[in-house]
């Protein structure tokens, strides 16, 4: 990727689409004090007829509010689409939308025949980076979806989690404890990403021994992030005090879920096998390497010199 689309990306769309735009709020409507003095005209931007536009495959978000895009579609008929949709031309009549999705349903459901579009020409993989990127600054994504999204941030690109962090701007901790929540089983996930269960129920959730009974339970009386915890807090006493097989720490007991889950999460992040031993207060870290290219591997991730 070039320098000039890897800066655009951290600021998102705003260097890709050009400074000429008018101001949009949360939820990327124009502004009512703009549509009233008038917005010049935007360098770049065209009208293609909307059936020209096709969704993005690789689009990180699954779930679209229906009552938002209810919302939007109003606002397309009164107004028009007034902020363009980043597109790249995939064929002839054919482009493919690289972020504005839920803009281009909305003017579908409002009739719009044509809509404003900003033609970049972008490769596959700056493609997927802004549609992810784009999605989690505009907060349009779902704690499921967002950790997805990371997760292919660098699974397909090769970053970090510390990279993950500076592209998208976020913390460190943040992209980690988002992260975690993949080791979910995949109907939690579901609740999460649909809205039934919230991301800090979810954090609770990690590491229980059925945390699928628990999510249940907490849809079906309403419990809050504080009861699951204590409720998930209780679960993880119990399986303290009668672990199940597994591996063991340093004294020979076994580890909880809490240990064995933060190793698969350092396992992924350093591509290597991790373990943690606890010892009283402290404990040691192992990490194993199979060549010295991996060791190497892992100075370049840690910041230090390798052979």
């Amino acid at each position: 990727m070039t320098k000039t689309a890897r800066k655009g990306l951290g600021k998102g769309l705003s260097a890709l689409l050009g400074d000429d735009r008018p101001t949009f709020d949360e939820k990327g409507d124009v502004v009512a004090a703009e549509i009233e003095s008038g917005i010049r005209p935007q360098a770049g931007r065209r009208w293609l007829p909307i059936e020209f536009l096709e969704r993005n495959a690789a689009q990180p978000r699954v779930h679209f509010d229906e009552a938002a895009l209810e919302e939007l579609s109003a606002s397309i008929k009164e107004k028009g689409l007034l902020q363009p949709i980043l597109v790249r031309e995939f064929g002839p009549e054919k482009y493919q939308i690289v972020a504005g999705e839920r803009r281009w349903r909305a003017a579908q459901k409002a009739g719009v025949h044509e809509v404003p579009v900003v033609v970049k020409d972008l490769t596959d993989t700056e493609v997927l980076e802004i549609a992810i990127i784009e999605n989690i600054q505009r907060q349009d994504l779902s704690a499921i979806e967002e950790a997805i999204a990371y997760k292919r941030l660098m699974d397909e690109f090769s970053h970090t989690q510390d990279a993950v962090a500076k592209v998208v701007g976020k913390s460190r901790s943040h992209v980690t404890n988002l992260l975690r929540l993949l080791s979910l089983p995949e109907k939690v996930q579901t609740m999460v990403g649909e809205g039934q269960l919230s991301m800090g129920h979810a954090r609770a959730l990690i590491g229980a021994d059925d945390p699928l009974a628990l999510a249940k339970r907490i849809v079906a009386e309403g419990l809050s992030v504080r009861q699951t915890e204590a409720l998930a807090n209780e679960a993880k006493g119990k399986q303290k005090r009668s672990p199940r097989p597994g591996g063991t720490g340093g004294s020979g007991s076994k580890k909880d879920a809490d240990t064995v889950a933060l190793e698969k999460d350092l396992s992924a992040a350093v591509g290597m096998k991790v373990l943690i031993d606890h010892e009283g207060e402290g404990g040691k870290v192992t990490i194993s390497y199979e060549t010295l290219e991996d060791l190497d591997e892992l100075c370049s991730k840690l910041g230090v010199c390798g052979f």
